[in-house]
């Protein structure tokens, strides 16, 4: 895996860069995924409810295991593929009784390798099982928040967590963003760490390419007309005059918007700031 930069033959080409990344050329598993019809940002009665969106790439839906729940049967590794739903790849799976999943693909994992789930497997990339099982220390991704339910967290690319210390019925984890939480023992995780870390370092280079991802243009609110935006307004170019806010006038820097959860917030050891 590496960036690639294009040489800057026009205005778009200069900042533009791709990851390259060894993915299999195949077109997704056909049981394993569907068509979606899109919404442009718009709810049941036909407000748009999510401002710039519309248009874009038509993309299909993988169906992906978060359960891992296929307990002591061993999966090779079909393919390594592209999602456009996500920014890390899939891996195909194929079960020795015939079934096909579709998983998080590790960084490291490789065609041909086997993966296997259950409480008794060996500590390899891409398994999976209960953090019980796990020693301290391990890089662990695609955490469950609830035994069974499948994962919920750690599953963005190039993310990882690590295991702390185990307490009682708990495992304090460390989550990328420096969080300290306690999570069940009985809780799935995947060892390693999930693939195309470099992500993050590609320049999108041209705004056709976030036209292609479905994400219209947006508009700056010091831009704007007073009647449009509480920021809008001012003689030649203006600061906007007050604190960062939204059209509906709500603060978007800095203003804290979890709402106390009791059931949960007890499960945070430390905070991520």
């Amino acid at each position: 895996m590496a960036i690639k930069n294009y040489k800057p033959t026009s205005p778009a080409r200069r900042f533009y860069s791709v990851n390259k990344v060894s993915v299999s050329k195949t077109k997704p598993e056909k049981s394993l995924s569907f068509t979606k019809k899109k919404s442009g940002g718009r709810n049941n009665q036909g407000r748009i409810t999510a401002r710039h969106r519309g248009g874009g790439h038509r993309k299909r839906v993988r169906v992906v295991d978060f359960r891992r729940n296929k307990d002591t049967i061993p999966a090779v590794v079909k393919t390594i593929e592209y999602d456009p739903n996500r920014n890390s790849l899939l891996a195909l799976v194929g079960y020795r009784d015939g079934e096909k999943r579709y998983i998080i693909a590790p960084e490291g994992l490789q065609i041909g390798e086997t993966v296997v789930s259950g409480d008794n497997v060996p500590i390899k990339i891409g398994n999976c099982m209960a953090l019980a099982n796990i020693p301290l220390g391990v890089e662990v991704h695609a955490i469950e928040l609830s035994p069974g339910k499948g994962a919920q967290i750690v599953r963005s690319a190039g993310v990882s967590c690590q295991i702390l210390a185990k307490e009682g019925k708990h495992a304090h984890i460390k989550m990328p963003s420096g969080e300290i939480r306690l999570i069940d023992l009985k809780c799935r995780a995947t060892i390693g760490k999930v693939s195309n870390a470099l992500h993050s370092s590609i320049s999108i280079g041209k705004a056709g390419r976030k036209r292609h991802m479905g994400i219209r243009p947006y508009v700056r609110g010091v831009a704007m007309n007073p009647v449009d935006h509480p920021m809008g307004g001012g003689e030649g170019r203006s600061h906007g005059g007050r604190q960062p806010t939204s059209p509906w006038g709500w603060l978007t820097k800095g203003k804290k918007t979890r709402k106390a959860n009791k059931r949960t917030s007890k499960f945070i050891l430390k905070r991520r700031k």
